[in-house]
């Protein structure tokens, strides 16, 4: 009986090769069929622009013409590009001024929504979050009129100290300062939404037995919940990274007056300078080699930090 199980198998084997692929596709011909139009779509605005960008970077064209290729001259002219590094230099800068900050403060408030202490925990939840979905443009109006350099709320308390005013708006760190607020303002929320959930996996006993052992509410936070939390966090940090050198909307409301760039470029970023050499100036093969340069740099940063901080917990 076992032998003729297995001469049946193989003979079954041996007519499914014959028959070959074109046939195992024609008969589940159907199932291919509806699930086609998600392939297609990432065919056309998924694969498609990725490759098309590619081939652009090593190309001069304005949008209309034949392509010009210039093998790796658009990459060469990116080396001596201070606009570019500029924004690259921003990115960095932004990072180390909010991401620090927003994530910790995340942590906090999530820890302290976490607490069975805490009641209403869902309408605390909710009102912190609700600047996530505000509308960033509306948002930016209202932040010009709190860092006014004449009129705006801040320096107006400001001015109740007798303190001079400060150009928020009008100097490189004031920009700078005033849009880290606006980001932390924004989100803010969804961090702390994202280590909320992430919480809510950690068994209450772990901090319970630290505390039972002697540990205070700050030792345990430290040396249980952030450990624990390492994953999340990490994810938190990346997200945010990549935040700080995407920034466009933020920009664009704050400091709609110089096109999103501030005092002296004081707050553009990548995704900004790309989108200058594309739309403004039509460079298309220059800004296709930004975003690539771009990519690869911020690819190598993710790597750093995944490398850095995701690691084991005892």
């Amino acid at each position: 009986m076992k032998k003729n199980s297995l001469d049946n198998r193989e003979e079954y084997y041996d007519q499914r090769a014959k028959k070959g692929l074109g046939h195992e596709i024609a008969k589940a011909r159907w199932p291919y069929f509806f699930i086609s139009p998600f392939y297609i779509l990432f065919l056309i605005f998924g694969a498609f622009p990725l490759v098309f960008s590619f081939i652009l970077s090593f190309t001069t064209w304005k949008g209309t013409g034949p392509l010009i290729f210039n093998n790796f001259g658009n990459y060469k002219l990116i080396l001596t590009d201070k606009v570019f590094w500029q924004s690259m230099l921003n990115g960095a800068i932004l990072f180390f001024m909010y991401v620090p900050f927003q994530t910790l403060l995340a942590s906090v408030l999530a820890v302290m929504l976490n607490s069975k202490r805490v009641k209403g925990f869902r309408f605390f939840r909710t009102i912190i979050f609700m600047p996530y979905i505000s509308n960033m443009v509306a948002a930016g109006f209202v932040f010009q009129l709190l860092f006014g350099s004449r009129n705006g709320l801040f320096n107006s308390i400001l001015g109740i100290f007798s303190i001079s005013p400060i150009p928020w708006l009008d100097s490189m760190w004031g920009a700078r300062v005033a849009l880290c607020a606006l980001i932390i303002w924004a989100w803010l929320g969804y961090n702390m939404v994202i280590i909320l959930a992430g919480l809510q996996t950690i068994s209450s006993e772990l901090t319970e037995a630290a505390m039972i052992d002697g540990a205070n509410s700050v030792q345990a936070f430290f040396l249980i919940t952030i450990p624990l939390l390492r994953p999340v966090i990490l994810f938190c940090v990346i997200t945010s990274t990549i935040g700080s050198f995407n920034l466009f909307g933020e920009l664009m409301s704050l400091f709609h007056a110089t096109g999103g760039t501030g005092p002296l470029n004081a707050v553009i970023t990548p995704l900004l300078a790309v989108f200058g050499q594309a739309f403004h100036n039509f460079k298309l093969g220059y800004a296709s080699s930004q975003a690539y340069v771009y990519f690869l740099l911020i690819f190598v940063v993710a790597l750093l930090q995944l490398r850095f901080f995701n690691k084991e917990v005892d």
